[in-house]
């Protein structure tokens, strides 16, 4: 009970918390906001189902277009929300084929190479996305007749979406489905002899993976205005997957402790100038060193010194 009563404190403090900030910092923690959904898919899919994935960023991508284009035809951002989930949903349901003959190394190339493509139709098709000149003037998203322009309410909108997939994730994990992806990640092939289809978890954790991805992505198109290839690059995907690695893989707050650190920090950093890439740097190579667990695994590297 205690600790429910923590976690609500802590998810309404972050709902005010920005009334205070300028406007580049609301967008700043928007941006986080966004990020911790998209980590709250890949965790499920690396960190929950085993399942290495380099390739979230290209769901982000088809979840931003998709939105885009929809927005710009007509369709209400509650509408497009929905299309861009599925489309990624479906997308990654493709995906997870290769994850049921390569495993490992192997199938961080084939997910590499999937969201090069991706990058390369974003740039080169300019019949649909705009090639390098992008989608600009995108919609702000409208609810129920209401338009969310200012920056502090796409916010609070944001962060209800986001404790929203946060709680239907929690459900996901406690039901049979994530104690089966939990037994595909720990021994697959135990898995198998009592009786759990790893082919459809396999592929149902790169499906709610990329969906969670495509919901991000929606929001992240609202929230610039205009998208264009270069924030959905191999960059960004490996960017999420040090995201959840240093909060904590398979813990279900590492997202939002992985996008502080990939998100906030750089920007509290850049009091140093041009040097300050170059101490993020060391400092995430000094945590990965010391905390090869992530930032949650603090309280056990702590007990495990006594």
């Amino acid at each position: 009970m205690m600790r429910f009563l923590l976690i609500a404190a802590a998810v309404i403090a972050i709902y005010f918390l920005p009334a205070g900030l300028k406007n580049y910092g609301i967008y700043i923690v928007t941006l986080w906001s966004v990020y911790v959904i998209a980590g709250m898919g890949l965790n499920l899919t690396v960190g929950y189902a085993g399942q290495i994935s380099l390739g979230q960023a290209a769901f982000w991508g088809i979840g931003a277009y998709t939105t885009a284009i929809a927005l710009k035809a007509g369709l209400p951002f509650l509408a497009a929300l929905p299309l861009a989930a599925l489309l990624c949903f479906g997308v990654g349901l493709l995906l997870g084929f290769p994850a049921l003959r390569v495993q490992h190394h192997y199938l961080a190339f084939a997910t590499l190479g999937f969201n090069i493509l991706v990058y390369l139709v974003l740039r080169n098709e300019d019949w649909l996305t705009g090639g390098s000149f992008g989608i600009n003037n995108i919609a702000e998203p409208t609810l129920l007749g209401w338009r969310i322009s200012r920056p502090l309410d796409f916010f609070q909108f944001t962060w209800i979406a986001t404790v929203a997939m946060g709680v239907l994730m929690a459900l996901l994990l406690r039901s049979p489905w994530g104690r089966a992806f939990a037994a595909l990640r720990d021994n697959p092939i135990r898995a198998e002899s009592v009786g759990i289809d790893t082919t459809f978890y396999t592929l149902l954790a790169f499906a709610i993976g990329a969906a969670y991805a495509g919901v991000a992505g929606a929001f992240f198109a609202c929230l610039v205005g205009f998208i264009e290839p270069a924030p959905f690059g191999v960059n960004t995907s490996l960017s999420m997957l040090l995201m959840v690695i240093a909060g904590g893989s398979g813990r279900f707050f590492g997202p939002a402790i992985g996008a502080m650190i990939v998100v906030l920090i750089p920007e509290w950093l850049r009091f140093a100038a041009e040097w300050y890439l170059a101490i993020f740097g060391v400092m995430i190579v000094v945590m990965m060193v010391w905390l090869p667990g992530g930032i949650l695994s603090l309280p056990e590297r702590l007990r495990g010194a006594k």
